[in-house]
């Protein structure tokens, strides 16, 4: 009798182990998956949810207006002109809207409602079909960011720094913008925030020379990217863009060519955005856009405007002053985020 007691004890201590083992491998396979080491990184984006919440002017300035249009019954004329209206007052621009209100009246919507999902279709199809991803395929990888003042540059660079050193890469910072009063100490204290390094020089300094110092010391040293903050600048002051230009051969020539040449513009800005990136494209030859502080305009619109007249993608959107607000531009999400109701 006891002997059998024994035994039902040991099998009752063995169930218990292996459940307990059995909890713990579960939970540690229920984790982020590691990253794919790769030449493209991700970031995380925001649910859907907060990118609605994120673009709440935007969707006021076309929501409310959207709303009672698309309850109409009859979609006759009069709609068609005002839908048109209605995209323009979130800058989405003249040509770019007649473009989407033709394409949505083609596919002949009987009632708003339907009208509402081609309208959503038509402008995915729009932005559909550009590499998006952030191209890090040097060794380092050179990111070129510039833009005018006062469009957010600086913390758009500290923000990407931050989740590419997340998503396990060594990151280098050069502060070429060496004229503005306390750029250098700006970018210093947001990599200090973040934990990257920061390749400086004296107020001055000619920054095609930071830039090369920058990367001579991303290269010896192993880093994997290195980003290049430039001075902000009109993009109608030719002696500035020429400089810029200086700073983008003196990479080219060093590193081979420049991965990304990323153009930081402000989103509240709305249509006076394009004529800036027509001319740094021309200068420098931008290769994605980042559209920052359309968390607070109402002008989210222009995100296609952009894309349409200038067949540049935007590859980031900035939604807040958090580092995690900087995120991948997605069109479906974007547009079922500023359209659906």
């Amino acid at each position: 009798m006891d002997s059998n007691l024994v035994v039902i004890g040991l099998v009752l201590l063995l169930v218990v182990v292996v459940l307990a083992v059995a909890v713990s491998f579960r939970s540690r396979g229920s984790g982020p998956a590691a990253s794919d080491g790769g030449t493209r990184t991700s970031v995380r984006k925001p649910k859907q949810r907060t990118l609605r919440t994120k673009l709440a002017r935007s969707r006021s300035a076309l929501g409310d207006r959207l709303g009672s249009l698309l309850s109409r019954d009859t979609l006759d004329t009069g709609f068609w002109a005002d839908l048109e209206d209605t995209l323009l007052t979130a800058d989405v621009g003249v040509d770019t809207s007649a473009q989407i209100v033709t394409e949505v009246r083609k596919r002949a919507p009987q009632d708003g409602a339907v009208a509402r999902q081609d309208l959503e279709a038509a402008i995915i199809e729009m932005l559909d079909g550009k590499d998006r991803s952030l191209d890090l395929t040097g060794d380092p990888a050179v990111i070129l960011v510039v833009g005018v003042n006062g469009t957010g540059k600086t913390t758009s660079i500290a923000k990407l720094a931050s989740q590419l050193t997340e998503a396990g890469h060594r990151v280098l910072l050069a502060a070429a913008d060496t004229y503005r009063a306390a750029a250098d100490e700006q970018l210093k204290a947001w990599a200090s925030r973040v934990g990257v390094p920061v390749v400086s020089a004296a107020a001055g300094s000619d920054p095609a020379s930071v830039a090369h110092d920058g990367y001579t010391r991303a290269r010896a040293e192993g880093f994997d990217v290195m980003i290049v903050d430039t001075a902000g600048r009109l993009h109608s002051k030719t002696n500035l863009m020429d400089q810029l230009s200086k700073v983008a051969r003196v990479l080219r020539r060093e590193a081979g060519d420049i991965d990304e040449v990323l153009l930081v513009l402000d989103g509240t800005t709305g249509q006076n955005g394009i004529q800036q990136a027509q001319s740094f494209s021309a200068a420098v030859g931008v290769t994605g856009i980042v559209l920052t502080k359309l968390d607070g305009t109402s002008r989210g619109g222009v995100v296609i405007a952009v894309e349409e007249q200038l067949d540049v993608p935007v590859k980031y959107i900035g939604v807040g002053e958090g580092v995690n607000d900087l995120i991948p531009f997605d069109p479906t999400e974007f547009v079922e985020a500023l359209l659906e109701p």
